[in-house]
């Protein structure tokens, strides 16, 4: 008999439907598995026989079994597959209804006693269940609530094989018991309220959050680059429930453990001595990096000269289009990056260069080259380049300054502006390009001398002038503003490039 069993593959961050087909004929005693398996879904073999002979099932294994799992064309890697292919070889035996395997997903490893154990991704998993109208699944208990967050697919939690095989044979089938949420055990964002000082870098901070802006603090060691970045997270508004439910499934592909759906803006802070593949995902199975990792949050690069160039470099093609594609000869795939990125360096190795109280030591060919690693065009994709000053004794004995709570209110207020103006669309002025950039970052008379002015005298480029225009739109936005002022403009000016013009 031929029966067919339905699971999922995940492949980067993204769910493939399965169609596991068994078949048992008569012939010389034989198990072969199709469908490009690597070596785990080979051994699945010894484990569904141990499994089936443990839990009492009398299955004939002396016969031509086959197991092909479609599409072909598709690598196959993991345990995952076992509880399928177990229950798919069971209906080609007779024992399980074939007619009752066509809407439901089965997912889950098998052990030699046939209970079931969890697999990582299962939340991509059932997103691929409800994207294809299949309106049950099957799952390992400890997966049972990651795989309840997603809405129309009736989630069953599964301890054994003879569980699976029960439910899948029972009819009509029992409702499943309802799973509370489990609520995030994510640490709230630090406030910035505990930031001392530092006014430049507080104000270039809530424009970043504001517009969407990428930044880069430039400070002395000790100025407080880290904990300014830090607190970026907090000033976001919080995600929204497709957004929090996108973030969690990228995170389960990446088989991160499940501590609750993901309701905070994700915050990385990559070591700098990352390799590309950590940073932008890869490899020869390819998972998600770090750039997916902090897709709808923040990463941070401290020390961004110490990263490798060619580290850095990967970063062009996320930043532009918030997605990165890896390519391989077997294929590609896209993964998730839409990220802001908020940088940290010191102006020279040791970080004293401007310093009014520290000399700096540096050789001027080696302050050249340290800052120098870090490539002009990359630059050119970092609206906002804020000085971070040392913080003075009067400074950290002040009282406590605007909390975040206050900031990400108006950071609210002009995100809600810039969704008005792009028609209803999560858009920020970030990404701001070309004609519509010239179409909402229209200058009054006074901001346009200024501009021509500053482009004359600074010897601003076109890229650094329409970055200046997206800074000064997101000024314009935090006031309220329908248009762009003159002061607007010279306040968008500060945050040019302290490193040289690009």
């Amino acid at each position: 008999m031929l029966a067919t069993s339905l699971t999922a593959a995940v492949v980067g961050v993204d769910g493939h439907l399965i169609r596991v087909e068994a078949d048992a004929a008569s012939g010389f005693p034989r198990f072969a598995i199709l469908g490009l398996p690597d070596s785990s879904v080979r051994e699945s073999e010894g484990r569904i026989r141990a499994a089936l002979r443990n839990c009492g099932y009398a299955f004939k294994w002396d016969r031509r079994i086959t197991v092909n799992m479609a599409p072909a064309s598709l690598r196959k890697m993991g345990s995952s597959y076992d509880l399928a292919t177990a229950v798919g070889l069971l209906a080609a035996d007779g024992t399980v209804p074939g007619e009752a395997l066509r809407d439901v997903l089965l997912v889950g490893e098998l052990a030699l006693d046939g209970g079931l154990r969890p697999v990582s991704g299962i939340l991509p998993m059932i997103l691929t269940a409800r994207r294809h109208g299949i309106g049950a699944a099957f799952v390992p208990e400890a997966n049972a609530l990651e795989a309840s967050m997603v809405e129309g697919v009736q989630v069953y939690a599964v301890r054994t094989l003879p569980d699976a095989v029960d439910l899948a044979a029972a009819s009509p089938r029992p409702a499943p018991s309802r799973r509370s949420p489990l609520p995030s055990s994510q640490d709230p964002a630090p406030d910035m309220a505990d930031v001392r000082g530092q006014s430049l870098a507080r104000r270039a901070l809530e424009i970043a959050a504001a517009g969407g802006h990428n930044a880069l603090l430039v400070g002395p060691p000790g100025s407080g680059k880290t904990m300014l970045a830090r607190r970026l997270p907090g000033l976001l508004p919080p995600l929204t429930r497709e957004e929090a439910l996108e973030t969690t499934a990228v995170h389960s592909a990446a088989g991160a453990r499940f501590d609750g759906i993901i309701s905070a803006r994700p915050f990385r802070s990559p070591h700098h001595t990352a390799s590309d593949v950590a940073l932008v995902g890869g490899g020869a199975f390819p998972r998600p990096g770090e750039v997916s990792l902090a897709h709808n949050g923040v990463l941070f690069l401290d020390e961004l000269p110490e990263f490798r160039r060619h580290v850095l470099e990967a970063l062009r093609e996320p930043l532009e289009e918030h997605t990165i594609t890896i390519s391989r000869a077997r294929g590609s795939l896209c993964l998730p990056a839409r990220f802001q990125l908020v940088a940290a360096m010191n102006p020279c190795p040791c970080g004293f260069l401007g310093d009014r109280i520290r000399a700096c030591a540096c050789p001027g060919g080696r302050v050249r080259s340290y800052q120098g690693r870090v490539s002009g065009p990359l630059l050119d994709r970092i609206d906002l380049h804020i000085g971070a000053a040392p913080v003075s004794y009067e400074d950290l004995n002040d009282g406590p300054g605007e909390g975040s709570a206050a900031i990400g209110g108006r950071v609210r207020e002009a995100r809600h502006r810039q969704e008005i103006r792009f028609g209803g669309r999560p858009r920020l002025n970030s990404d701001l390009q070309g004609a519509a950039l010239r179409m909402h970052a229209q200058l009054d008379s006074a901001g346009a001398i200024l501009l021509s002015n500053a482009m004359n005298r600074l010897k601003l480029t076109a890229r650094a002038h329409d970055r200046v225009l997206r800074v000064a739109r997101t000024l314009a936005d935090l006031e309220g503003e329908p248009g762009i002022r003159s002061h607007h403009v010279a306040e968008a000016l500060q945050f040019r490039p302290n490193l040289g013009d690009t």
